[in-house]
């Protein structure tokens, strides 16, 4: 393909993925309050009874809760979005890499769902109670706007970071990355985990960082092994090849 065959077709999934999303928006809305008293928890939760967020202009809760239908709706069509960029890439795949699509699909939505659900029960959690902690001696009026603008930075970052098993597989069978050279350069790989959960967690604190540093180093060595599994298999199947052909 040409570079204009493939900005064609970048344009093209990008659209299929828009217009998937747009559709999706609609039933979103309709469970859009539900979501919303779903994703306020980690928070309301630490808040004196009664208390709930606040909005300072009135078209807030109207425009809440269409972030709100945008974000499920990115969720709920996660797997068609994946399959978009998929169908991308593989122009410059070979035959035998494209029957991967299935498993590609379904571990891309799996990570990125596995890592939503991580932010959403074991990050923010302790980070709303931090903050709220450090601000005890005052009375808290959090708007809903910065809120889930938190929300949606801390749930898709974290959502992002948790496709690092299904990249390198991929990286791994293109022969762009080894076990070797990811195990040789695991110091700078640790070092690049902390800048990134410095920049996603919305606390200073190493604490908090660590929560978010400690799988992401964890999903680097799931890689690691991802890697040499896959290179294992690839070398049996040339030695296979070789027999055969000789």
């Amino acid at each position: 393909m040409t570079f204009l065959e493939h900005l064609d077709e970048l344009r093209k999934r990008i659209f299929y993925s828009f217009i998937a999303l747009i559709l999706a928006v609609i039933p979103a809305w309709f469970f859009s309050k539900d979501v919303y008293k779903i994703l306020a928890r980690p928070v309301t939760q630490f808040l004196p009874q009664g208390e709930k967020l606040v909005f300072t202009s009135l078209p807030d809760p109207f425009m809440l809760y269409i972030k709100v239908s945008f974000m499920t709706a990115i969720f709920a069509t996660s797997p068609f979005i994946f399959y978009q960029f998929w169908k991308f890439i593989a122009p410059g795949l070979y035959k035998k890499e494209k029957k991967y699509v299935i498993p590609f699909v379904f571990f891309t939505t799996f990570f990125f769902a596995a890592g939503a659900l991580f932010g959403y029960f074991i990050v923010f959690p302790f980070a709303c109670r931090f903050f709220l902690q450090q601000g005890a001696e005052f009375k808290a009026m959090i708007t809903i706007d910065q809120y889930f603008k938190l929300v949606l930075r801390l749930l898709l970052a974290i959502a992002l970071v948790f496709e690092l098993p299904t990249l390198i597989f991929f990286l791994s069978r293109m022969g762009l990355v080894t076990s070797k050279w990811m195990i040789r350069n695991f110091k700078y790989a640790v070092l690049a985990v902390f800048i990134i959960a410095a920049i996603i967690t919305p606390t200073p604190d190493m604490i908090t960082q660590s929560i978010v540093a400690v799988p992401m180093l964890i999903l680097y060595g799931i890689s690691i092994l991802v890697a040499f599994f896959g290179e294992k298999r690839k070398k049996k199947k040339a030695e296979s090849d070789e027999e055969m052909a000789g």
